[in-house]
């Protein structure tokens, strides 16, 4: 056995990045420099490091048999260009000659980059998590010279460090220790590197094994959403763990979102809907929104959602754009349009190629520092503003009127209180203030233009785009927007045109080498082909145009001919004929984005919706099957193949529905209608009013055993559209009406927190007072809408007629 003790200290560093380590370098700053194999690559992030004096090659069969002939091991280092901790390694060990020199002298050394190879990333990521270690980027890995895995890390420091008083290796003294493992014990690190190979495949291969015997059926979506609720933050919305306070670092997680908002549109549930209300606000009202520019940041470092890390990736905000559309048309709020004009301004501005293609992310750094970009210090404020009054006014909308909240010096422009509020407290109409803060933020954003620029990869990604070309089809249909989905439509026909050989294969990025003119390589990989159909079906629901639906059934068949599992369903990371490694993925679990399985199942439910083809019904519930067991025992792990399985159930529900015989309802299958479980009764005293008019209109509701309305007030904004309301009115108009509701009972709960609703029976009283002798029937409308512990139903509304017979009846019906 290795020893232990040096093998921990190795491993230490892992996910730990130390603080204040160093500042990257700029981009192309080492031009000067002899090159390395790296600088015919046409990769942003490869072609950053090819001016280090690190010997390094690009992934392929010259670098492993390199380290073959040699006798050496593979140091392999993964990162993306706009990685933050990968800009401090390079500059503290990659640009390092004393460092350089021990990489070259004993190891070969591969860069790449894992947006171009997510393959690569996936295993051996996977490789470090089975080693028990937390991932992130870089990913450093030590291998043997056919590829297996030996130890790993992420960021490491050059030299050693003391943590807690504790030595901790640098990167010069784990080089040195693998070098002398090497050299004093090979066997014993081979049978290491065989180990942690073998423990990958069984970890990758996990869902390769069989079909699941697990139903598909609405548990395992309730599953699912039940878990997102045991996790969400009721103060600053998001997701997290409870019991540790939701510390640390909180995503945006998308997939949570489209489920909720899938299932609240659904259910009606004012639970689900305040879920995703509160988040969707807090994240648009905090730092990590671009309050000046537009678009989000990758993820934000605390609870609040106040600091970012400060890297925006394409992925991010085609998501985030769609989930914020959806939201909007599905709550009207103006906060959530807002959000979508202003990051699609920014995608339009910053991340959309001349050709029409979307690039991949804009770096965290500039000059040298983490989101220099995108802060301000009060004498920038101020310089930038010139008006006085204008100044503190924005300083205080954008929470810049106290200490500084970033660096002990700059500001992170949020929203600490919603607009409306902030134009209350500073008495003015919102409608005045909102033009005047655009403004004063269009003045921010060309100052801020002519700062040092973060870095921008301009590579071109199919499955990114897909993403993105689903977000602006989104948008146009949901704000009935045309030019959102003609910039859809443009995009598509890049990616189409560019990224699609004459066969149907898709490939996976689009870029250029230097001096040359861009091209696209590598076969595409699963999420290309999942990620751009449902781009393509967005496109085709919004505009309505066959060819969208006839690409994306195309894109499809290629997808489930190159990558489907035809045995035990669902497809793998890599098509039949990828580059074989040492193991063989196939990708489940949703993150920062859904798995290709995820999008892929949920495409075939959408195109046998649309096809009507029984094909894709096959193929769908083949895929969903095949990941079951995973969605029962990790349920919060799959919550958008939840969501494909909830397209699926309801598709099925529709489609028998359709094909059965007309029938009568069956009531054993439980109430549909908020006024199945809740009976309305009205009575008026006198039934004709005296000399002074003034008569008095009693509501009564009996809200059956286990369910609930809303009280009004119900005690929470986002339960005000569903609170139980009476509204009266006549033929001739009334002179006065004063409703009274009771207070009803406090409810508390983990998501909403308390509020009031009324069971049982609950008497509502409203004072009217119209022209004495009046004979006309008054007119009653009660809304309301009824919820169990389980389940909310429809709202419904109930018209009463009183003084009427009807409105006496011991029923309670109305007419």
């Amino acid at each position: 056995m290795m020893r232990q003790h040096v093998y921990v200290m190795i491993l230490a560093l892992v996910g730990g990045r130390l603080a204040n380590a160093g500042d990257p370098p700029a981009p192309g700053a080492a031009q000067a420099r002899p090159s390395n194999r790296l600088a015919q690559e046409s990769s942003p992030y490869l072609l950053q490091h090819a001016h280090n004096p690190v010997d390094w090659y690009p992934w392929g069969p010259e670098a492993f048999a390199k380290a073959r002939s040699e006798g050496k091991l593979v140091f392999l280092s993964i990162g993306y260009s706009s990685c933050h901790w990968c800009h401090v390694m390079e500059r503290e060990s990659f640009e390092n000659p004393e460092v350089a020199k021990l990489l070259n002298q004993s190891f070969v050394c591969i860069k790449v980059d894992r947006e171009e190879r997510p393959d690569i990333d996936t295993i051996y990521m996977t490789a470090l998590n089975v080693l028990r270690q937390r991932g992130g980027w870089p990913l450093s890995m030590f291998l043997t010279s056919d590829g297996k895995p030996i130890i790993g890390g992420t960021y490491w420091p050059p030299e050693d460090k003391q943590i807690q008083g504790n030595k901790v290796p640098g990167f010069k003294s784990v080089l040195q220790f693998m070098v002398q493992w090497k050299t004093e014990k090979p066997k014993e690190l081979e049978e290491q590197a065989e180990r942690v190979a073998a423990t990958t495949v069984d970890a990758l291969g996990t869902m390769l094994r069989g079909r699941s015997l697990v139903d598909l059926n609405r548990d395992l979506v309730d599953q699912a959403v039940k878990g997102i609720t045991s996790e969400f933050d009721p103060d600053y919305g998001g997701f997290g763990s409870r019991e540790r306070g939701f510390r640390g670092t909180k995503f945006p997680t998308p997939s949570y979102l489209e489920l909720l908002l899938h299932e609240a549109g659904r259910t009606q549930s004012p639970a689900l809907q305040h879920m995703l209300n509160v988040t969707l606000d807090r994240m648009a009202r905090g730092g990590i929104y671009d309050h000046v520019g537009g678009g989000f940041h990758r993820y934000s470092t605390e609870r609040t959602w106040l600091v970012p890390h400060f890297e925006k990736m394409l992925y991010d905000n085609a998501q985030l754009v769609e989930v914020y559309a959806k939201a909007y048309r599905l709550t009207r709020r103006p906060l959530y349009r807002q959000v979508v004009e202003e990051t699609l301004a920014f995608v339009d501005r910053e991340m959309t190629a001349p050709s029409g293609g979307f690039y991949s992310a804009l770096d965290a750094d500039s000059d040298g520092q983490e989101g220099l970009y995108y802060v301000w210090t009060d004498a920038q404020l101020d310089a930038a503003i010139a008006d006085k009054a204008d100044a503190a006014l924005f300083k205080k909308v954008y929470g810049a009127d106290g200490p500084a909240n970033f660096e002990s010096n700059y500001h992170i422009l949020h929203l600490p209180k919603p607009l409306a509020e902030a134009a209350k407290e500073s008495d003015l109409p919102l409608d005045s203030l909102q033009p005047r803060l655009r403004s004063m933020r269009e003045r921010l954003l060309a100052l801020r233009a002519m700062r040092p620029r973060p870095f921008r990869d301009t590579k071109i990604l199919t499955s990114w785009n897909g993403e993105m070309i689903a977000a602006y089809a989104v948008a146009g249909q949901a704000l009935a927007e045309p030019r959102y989905q003609q910039t859809a439509a443009r995009a598509a026909d890049f990616v189409l045109k560019n990224l699609r050989t004459p066969e149907g294969r898709l490939l996976r990025t689009f870029s250029a080498r230097p001096g040359q003119a861009a091209e696209a390589r590598l076969n595409g990989y699963l999420d290309d082909y999942a990620y751009l159909a449902h781009g393509l079906l967005c496109l085709h629901d919004a505009t309505g145009e066959r060819r969208w639906l006839d690409e994306a059934t195309q894109v499809t068949e290629r997808m489930v001919d190159a990558f489907g599992d035809k045995d035990a369903g669902g497809f793998f990371y890599t098509s039949r004929d990828h580059e074989k490694l040492f193991a063989r993925s196939k990708d489940q679990f949703d993150s920062a984005q859904p798995s290709g399985n995820s999008v892929a199942a949920r495409n075939l439910v959408r195109l046998w919706t649309t096809t009507r083809d029984a094909r894709f019904q096959s193929l769908a519930e083949k895929t969903l099957q095949a990941f079951s067991a995973s969605l029962k025992i990790h349920p919060t792990g799959l919550t958008a193949m939840a969501g494909a399985l909830a397209l699926h159930l309801e598709a099925q529900a529709d489609r028998q529905e359709k094909d059965s015989p007309k029938k009568l309802p069956d009531e054993s299958s439980g109430p549909k209608k908020s006024d199945s479980v809740v009976k309305v009764s009205a009575t008026v005293q006198p039934e004709k009013p005296g000399p002074d008019g003034k008569q008095v209109v009693t509501v009564l509701l009996a809200v059956d055993k286990g369910w609930h309305i809303y009280a009004n007030p119900p005690g929470l904004e986002d339960l005000v559209p569903v609170q139980t309301t009476v509204s009266i009115r006549a033929k001739t108009k009334l002179d006065e009406v004063k409703i009274d509701y009771p207070e009803g009972t406090v409810m508390p709960d983990m998501v909403l927190g308390k509020y009031r609703v009324y069971e049982n029976k609950v008497a509502i009283k409203a004072t009217v007072r119209r022209a004495p002798g009046a004979t006309e029937p008054i007119e009653v409308a009660v809304k309301f809408q009824a919820c169990s512990d389980k389940q909310c139903l429809l709202p419904a509304t109930k018209i009463l007629m009183v003084p009427s017979k009807d409105s006496k009846s011991p029923d309670g019906s109305g007419k």
